[in-house]
């Protein structure tokens, strides 16, 4: 896509830097993208090095990398279980190397959303120079809080958010792309953000992703999930045909989806039973919406979800 940023990882190391740069240097916008940890952990049994020893290995790597490409992203990888104040010393020392992107990721899935936000805020307070970068998160699953997270950065001033479509990555997965994106668009008030992304795209994008990599959507899944916009409770499905404001914070076209579900079962009332069959073509009383409705039942007791096909076979009697 033209203007897209293309990049790829690299250790804090020389060779990954060249290789990175090999590869996208032809690109309209290149960026290299360094990742070095900064928890105590990662120091000492990954590096086995001392954090004045990884502070300058970093610095080093941003210096190298910026006098070959004009964006450089550096990752403080396993922020979340880092010490502050050497989170923010290293923050501040690769922006004053030339970093132009210093990303922030919660590595293992450790943070929660007030703590993680907090801490987005604190970076704001705590490193001058913060100002000339974009501040971005990066943040994983394990605890089923990486969207939660990344909006609570979004929240408290970061400006980048690393997710991905369907909540792919390692382990648990990273931050899904998709709900990210909504989240911001349906409380664009609250998180005083916007993100340009043609969310219309977002159901046929995710749909791609799964048939590219064999990997299958949850039907409950937020969003793109076969049942996101599936009404099956009687008291929903009345609601929903009054007014789909009832029971759908955005519609079904926002996302690019086919279209609100109305699931009948044992469970659906008179009111979604009737919609369906007027639907399908056939003109019913009230008087005859009760007997319907009783042999609908009937059906749906045998039945987990009662088709059109078993509508058409219930109206022939």
């Amino acid at each position: 896509m033209k203007g897209s940023v293309v990049t790829a990882l690299a250790r804090a190391v020389k060779a990954d830097i060249d290789a990175v740069w090999e590869s996208v240097r032809e690109a309209e916008r290149p960026r290299i993208h360094i990742v070095l940890g900064t928890s105590d952990v990662h120091l000492k049994s990954k590096f086995h090095r001392t954090r004045e020893q990884a502070l300058e290995m970093g610095v080093e790597a941003v210096r190298y990398a910026r006098s070959l490409c004009p964006e450089v992203q550096y990752s403080t990888e396993d922020a979340s279980r880092s010490n502050r104040k050497y989170l923010f010393r290293v923050i501040e020392a690769v922006i004053n190397a030339g970093a132009s992107i210093v990303n922030v990721p919660d590595t293992v899935g450790y943070a929660v959303p007030a703590q993680w936000g907090r801490l987005i805020s604190d970076i704001k307070k705590n490193v001058p120079n913060i100002d000339r970068v974009v501040l971005s998160v990066h943040c994983h699953n394990d605890l089923g809080m990486a969207v939660a997270n990344s909006l609570a950065s979004v929240k408290s001033g970061a400006q980048q958010v690393e997710c991905s479509i369907n909540g792919l990555g390692e382990r648990a997965g990273n931050a899904s792309l998709e709900e990210v994106v909504m989240g911001i668009k349906v409380r664009q008030g609250y998180y005083g953000a916007v993100t340009g992304i043609v969310t219309s795209q977002l159901c046929p994008t995710s749909a791609m992703v799964s048939r590219l990599t064999g990997l299958a959507i949850a039907r409950n899944k937020a969003v793109v999930g076969a049942n996101a916009f599936a009404h099956s409770s009687g008291i929903h499905q009345d609601g929903v045909l009054k007014n789909r404001d009832n029971y759908e914070i955005f519609s079904p076209e926002d996302v690019g989806s086919s279209g609100t579900q109305i699931v009948l079962t044992a469970r659906s009332g008179r009111h979604a039973v009737r919609h369906r069959l007027e639907s399908l073509g056939y003109t019913v009383s009230p008087e005859d919406l009760e007997s319907i409705h009783v042999k609908f039942l009937q059906v749906a007791d045998v039945k987990k979800e009662v088709k059109d096909d078993d509508l058409r076979a219930l109206m022939s009697r």
